[in-house]
């Protein structure tokens, strides 16, 4: 029997992964004033020692107005970085798995509520509120605040933030450095015709309306060194008429490899209340693979990946080089595991944890396990 696709080694940019297995950065609403908790320690210690292939830090704003939420991570002073210094640290005492960060800005979606209590927007004179900013002034929903249309010194700002983050994250020794463009955030705001209705050179033509993720992930590429990949979530679609769509994120796509892209995630929606997404299985697969039929880096594929032999047809068919998982992983830690077990691939496992190893799958936790980072 061959040897599966899913657990054959990729090198994104520098960075060797021993499998095509990432785990999605997934908000867990749980820091204190933009800081990582035990929460946090928990959370991704567990989940590195899960057998995937990368792990990947929630979005963290780079600066506090590019919160989700009150409760989001940050890592844009000192503070914030040495609360998630020490969560990194204490996670790479015990796992070798790569770990990357997924730097945000919310935009026009900051300042809402948990989402276990509703996530509704919160007013910015009300307690944990505060004024939004987006490429235009156009709210999200009907009923919510209209948001601060940014200008020149505005992005300044945002484009400051995003380098001096990057610069914040390699300083901790994060491998690997994901810029968020999808899921209605504020880079997605300024890609599409639906939320970015400005006239001057970041509004109107796609050239534009890309001009300020590519000026981020140019300053961003040129701030951190070579070693650290930089990569980028995108939506692929906004699922409404006349919106951000495949044919635009391949024509992003292509420019963003050629200014060093190491990967592009491929997701969508997000950005407009009216977007209808069929949702099932696959349902992104093919957004992901007009992706990498367009460019020669590796591509992510995520949503509703479930079944050992579902990731293993996507990668092995060619219609993406990893997948990602999120509520999968968070539902069955041990997925990664479990896949490999099913299809007769081989993952890494801690010492301590070895000797669960059932007996009919003799070679499964044969990656080595003394690679860990000192």
């Amino acid at each position: 029997m061959n040897y599966p696709q899913l657990f054959q080694n990729l090198d994104v940019g520098p960075l060797r992964l021993d499998n095509r297995i990432v785990i999605a950065p997934m908000c867990q609403y749980s820091a204190e004033n933009g800081c990582m908790t035990d929460w946090h320690l928990i959370h991704l210690g567990h989940l590195a020692l899960s057998g995937a292939a990368l792990l990947t830090i929630e979005a963290t704003a780079v600066v506090p107005e590019g919160r989700i939420t009150y409760a989001d991570v940050g890592l844009w002073d000192d503070a914030t970085e040495a609360a998630m210094a020490r969560v990194v640290a204490a996670v790479r005492r015990h796992s070798a798995m790569p770990i990357a960060i997924q730097l945000a800005h919310a935009g026009r979606k900051a300042s809402t509520d948990l989402p276990w209590r509703g996530g509704r927007q919160i007013a910015p004179d009300a307690a944990n509120g505060w004024p939004t900013v987006a490429p235009s002034a156009m709210a999200f929903a009907d009923g919510e605040t209209v948001p601060a249309p940014l200008d020149q010194d505005g992005i300044a700002r945002v484009r400051d933030g995003f380098v001096e983050a990057a610069k914040r994250a390699a300083r901790i020794g994060i491998d690997a450095i994901q810029l968020h463009g999808a899921h209605g955030y504020l880079l997605h705001q300024f890609l599409s015709p639906l939320s970015n209705r400005r006239d001057d050179d970041y509004g109107g033509s796609l050239e534009n309306r890309m001009r300020l993720p590519l000026e981020i992930f140019d300053a961003v590429r040129a701030a951190v060194p070579d070693r650290i990949p930089v990569t980028m979530r995108v939506s692929g679609t906004d699922w409404v008429e006349g919106g951000w769509d495949i044919d635009q994120t391949v024509a992003f796509a292509q420019a963003l490899e050629a200014r060093g892209c190491a990967a592009m995630h491929v997701s969508s929606g997000g950005l407009d209340a009216r977007q209808h997404i069929p949702v099932g299985p696959n349902y992104q697969v093919p957004l992901a693979r007009a992706v990498k039929q367009a460019v020669g880096i590796p591509v992510v594929a995520v949503g509703q990946i479930t079944g050992y032999e579902q990731a293993e047809a996507i990668v092995a068919t060619g219609d993406a080089d990893l997948i990602g998982l999120a509520r999968t992983i968070l539902y069955d830690p041990r997925w990664p595991w479990h896949a490999a077990a099913h299809l007769g691939g081989r993952v890494r496992a801690p010492d301590q944890y070895r000797r669960s190893q059932p007996s009919r799958f003799k070679q499964l936790f044969d990656v080595p396990s003394d690679t860990a980072h000192s």
